[in-house]
C-alpha cells in the first residue's frame, strides 16, 4: 500500500484500500495471483524512484479517467473521478462483482484487483485537481510490448458500443459543431468478423449473457468490449497458410501470444489453463488470436449525474429533436440487448465443431 501512496503523493492524496480482503481473495484463491508477483509489479526498477514505479498512460475517452501502468505492463491503475461512479461501485456493485467473478471464472468482466480510495482531506482532493479514487485492474494488451520488440505485428485494439445511439458530438449538426479530435474518442467501429468454431462462439455469447445479466440487474449502461486482435503471422520462410485446427489449440495460443521470453514469467493475464478471451483465443481460421474484456461498467442509471443527464436528454427530445436516447439515458436492458446485438453482429461462426 505504501507504493500506492508514494506514487499518488505528488497529488498529495493518501490512498487506502477499499474491501482488501475480498479482493486479495479473489488474486490468490480464484485468479491464482500471487502476492508476492502481484505487488513486484508495482516495485520500482532498478534506479527509479518509488514514485516513478508507475507509468502515466494519459486522459483516454470522455470520462476523465487517467491511466497508468505497471513497469512490467501487467496492470493498469485507472481513475474513477466521478462520484456518482465510485459511489456506485463501492456502494451497490462491489459486493455482487466479488462474488460473482469468484464463482464465473471465464467471465469477461475485467478482473479489478484493488479499489483504492483517498481518505481524509488533502489539497488535491478539496481542488478536485487529483480524482479521489482509483482501481487496479489488469491490462488486456499484456504482452504487447514483448511482441513489438520481437518483430511482430502491432496488435490492433477497438473500444466498441453501439454506435445506433444518440451521440451529440456526432449527430447535432452532423458533428460540424464539434472537433474531429472530440469525435475520434467516440466508440470505434469494427468492420471486419470475428471468425470462431461454434464451440467457441456459443462460449463466448453465453459469457456475454450472463456478464450482461449482472450489469443490467444493478442499472449499469455504457459499458464496452474491448476487443484486441493478434496476428498469427509467420516468421520469414515459414508457412504462410496456417492450419486452422492446428492454431485453435491450447499449445498454438501459448506459443503465438503467451510467449514473452524467458525471462517474463507468467502474469495474471497468462494463468494456466486452456486458451480464454483474457489469455487469447484462436480465430476458426488460424490468421488472428482474439482477447476481448467488458470495461467500464460504473454509469449506473439510479445515481444523480446520470439521472441529470437522462432528464437533459428526454428534454432535448421533446422540445428540439427526435433522436431518442443516449448509450448513458437508455434503460438498463434495452442497452444490454443492443450490446448484445452489436457483438453478435461481430462474430461469424465457421463450421460446427460436433462434425
Amino acid at each position: 500500500m505504501s507504493l500506492f501512496s508514494l506514487f499518488f503523493s505528488i497529488h498529495q492524496l493518501i490512498l487506502q484500500k477499499i474491501r482488501p480482503a475480498d479482493f486479495a481473495n479473489l488474486r490468490r484463491n480464484h485468479w491464482d495471483v500471487e502476492d508476492d508477483d502481484y505487488y513486484h509489479s508495482f516495485q520500482p526498477q532498478d534506479g527509479d524512484k518509488p514514485e516513478e514505479s508507475l507509468n502515466s498512460i494519459g486522459d483516454m475517452g470522455f470520462s476523465g479517467s487517467t491511466f497508468y501502468s505497471t513497469k512490467d505492463q501487467k496492470y493498469l491503475v485507472k481513475s474513477v473521478p466521478r462520484h456518482s461512479e465510485h459511489s456506485f461501485f463501492r456502494e451497490d456493485l462491489l459486493t455482487p462483482y466479488v462474488e460473482y467473478m469468484a464463482t464465473h471464472p471465464r467471465s469477461l468482466l475485467v478482473r479489478i484487483c484493488d479499489f483504492l480510495g483517498a481518505s481524509g482531506y488533502s489539497i488535491g482532493r478539496i481542488l478536485r485537481l487529483a480524482p479521489s479514487h482509483h482501481i487496479v485492474m489488469e491490462n488486456i494488451m499484456y504482452g504487447r510490448s514483448e511482441a513489438k520488440k520481437r518483430g511482430d505485428v502491432d496488435w490492433e485494439d477497438w473500444d466498441l458500443k453501439p454506435t445506433s445511439y444518440f451521440y451529440p458530438e456526432r449527430d447535432i449538426a452532423d458533428g460540424a459543431l464539434t472537433s474531429e479530435a472530440t469525435k475520434s474518442q467516440l466508440a470505434d467501429e469494427f468492420h471486419d468478423k470475428i471468425r470462431l468454431s461454434k464451440e467457441q462462439a456459443d462460449e463466448f455469447f453465453a459469457s456475454l449473457e450472463e456478464d450482461t445479466q449482472l450489469l443490467a440487474d444493478h442499472n449499469a449502461v455504457d459499458y464496452s468490449l474491448f476487443l484486441v486482435r493478434m496476428h498469427t503471422s509467420p516468421a520469414p520462410g515459414q508457412d504462410n497458410n496456417p492450419d486452422p485446427e492446428a492454431a485453435s489449440s491450447s499449445e498454438a495460443v501459448s506459443e503465438v501470444v503467451l510467449t514473452e521470453g524467458p525471462s517474463v514469467p507468467p502474469g495474471p493475464s497468462v494463468p494456466p489453463g486452456p486458451p480464454s478471451w483474457r489469455t487469447g483465443v484462436a480465430s476458426a481460421d488460424g490468421k488472428y488470436i482474439y482477447r476481448a474484456s467488458i470495461l467500464d461498467f460504473f454509469w449506473a442509471k439510479h445515481k444523480l449525474q446520470p439521472r441529470v443527464m437522462t432528464a437533459l436528454i428526454n428534454l432535448w427530445n421533446l422540445l428540439i429533436s427526435k433522436r431518442g436516447p443516449m448509450s448513458i439515458t437508455t434503460t438498463p436492458e434495452e442497452y444490454r440487448q443492443r450490446f448484445l446485438k452489436m457483438c453478435r453482429s461481430y462474430v461469424e461462426v465457421v463450421g460446427d465443431s460436433s462434425e
